[in-house]
């Protein structure tokens, strides 16, 4: 079983898996794709059925990869000259599968991943580019989507240090983007200064996003999860993880317990309390209480916050379907002439009804407070 995993039986009609219903419900395989947010509620639904017991869920998972993988270990619409730290994503689900079957396909599809991290482009500081097309650039989104699959591929493949990259990522970024007034991540850092919205002296992007904080929080539990104790990074990522969920405590919002979509600037005029940032840190931080990173303390705030989403987010049809209002539909920087990390642009972009980034950490989230409430660490 991963060390992701929860080992906790949770009720079958928990709202974790009422949502990982309503996902099943409204999913068919015509809109399966080898993607970032796809893989994310897709690896939710797995954790769901290892908390539950239910194969249908496993199933699902199942059927979802091999609808990719390929008898020869390839995988459809993959391209790895992309060098597109977000197509590692989905690689996640390929983990458990391969260990409990033994086929030879679905190692050899975790190794073209592994080929792809094994010479992406790195910026002069040994960080990786977010893609190809962005050079030089390190997104904090990027530390989720490959940072937990090295620390997995270390574990599974007993290479320890192979973890000293995933480890060197997380510190890296941090040093760069951390603002030590307020204690909060800004979206990216480009080395190199050339992107238009970076700054000419740090190289930071401008705001305080929340999805890319809540991204990064979800790469330090998951990937500490991996790390043998004695790793002598073990204590710096604890230590960035208590720093950085200290500093978020300050910005939740008093009235709800959620976070807003740029996360230090809540009297702004636009802004708002987003979904995908409030579940992914109630998961990090109900994750980190749990295995003893932070204080006891952070699970009370991970409580506000859940509760927070189930009354202000959480929308109930007639046939008991699941709707997460509030999530940020898509955010990045560069490319089109409008994506300059301004506030302007991050509240202005489009807000979606069960966008799978915020309802993939939705169901982990609840998975991780139906556990803690039940008295057991997962």
């Amino acid at each position: 079983m991963s060390p992701l995993s929860s080992q906790v039986m949770v009720a079958t009609n928990s709202w974790a898996t009422r949502m990982a219903d309503s996902v099943l419900q409204t999913y068919p395989a015509t809109q399966w794709n080898w993607h970032y947010e796809h893989g994310l509620v897709v690896k939710a639904i797995w954790e769901a059925g290892l908390a539950t017991g239910n194969l249908r869920y496993e199933q699902f998972v199942r059927d979802w990869v091999d609808h990719f993988v390929t008898p020869e270990g390839n995988i459809r619409t993959y391209c790895e000259s992309d060098f597109n730290l977000d197509q590692i994503n989905p690689g996640k689900l390929l983990f458990p599968i391969y260990q409990r079957t033994g086929e030879t396909r679905y190692l050899r599809a975790i190794q073209r991943l592994w080929d792809q991290l094994k010479n992406q482009p790195r910026n002069p500081s040994g960080g990786f580019w977010h893609k190809q097309i962005y050079p030089d650039q390190m997104w904090l989104d990027g530390l989720y989507m490959a940072g937990p699959f090295i620390a997995e591929y270390a574990h599974t493949f007993k290479e320890p240090g192979i973890l000293n990259d995933a480890t060197r990522q997380l510190i890296l970024i941090e040093q760069h983007v951390r603002d030590p007034k307020t204690g909060l991540l800004y979206h990216a850092w480009d080395e190199s200064r050339q992107q238009r919205w970076a700054n000419p002296e740090t190289g930071c992007s401008p705001q305080f996003w929340g999805r890319a904080i809540g991204w990064y929080a979800m790469a330090l539990v998951d990937v500490l999860n991996f790390l043998p104790v004695a790793h002598p990074d073990r204590p710096v990522l604890v230590g960035i993880l208590s720093r950085l969920a200290q500093a978020l405590l300050r910005f939740q919002d008093p009235a709800t317990g959620l976070w807003f979509q740029v996360i230090d600037l809540p009297e702004r005029p636009g802004n708002y309390c987003e979904s995908s940032v409030s579940a992914m840190l109630i998961y990090a931080f109900a994750r980190a209480v749990s295995r003893e990173y932070i204080a006891p303390d952070f699970l009370t705030v991970a409580r506000r916050s859940y509760r927070g989403l189930l009354e202000n987010r959480i929308k109930i049809d007639g046939r008991g379907k699941l709707t997460l209002e509030g999530t940020c539909s898509v955010a990045g920087l560069g490319g089109d002439h409008d994506r300059d990390g301004s506030f302007e642009y991050y509240v202005g972009e489009k807000i979606a009804d069960n966008d799978f980034k915020g309802v993939g950490p939705f169901i982990l989230a609840a998975l991780e407070m139906e556990s803690a409430e039940g008295g057991h660490k997962p």
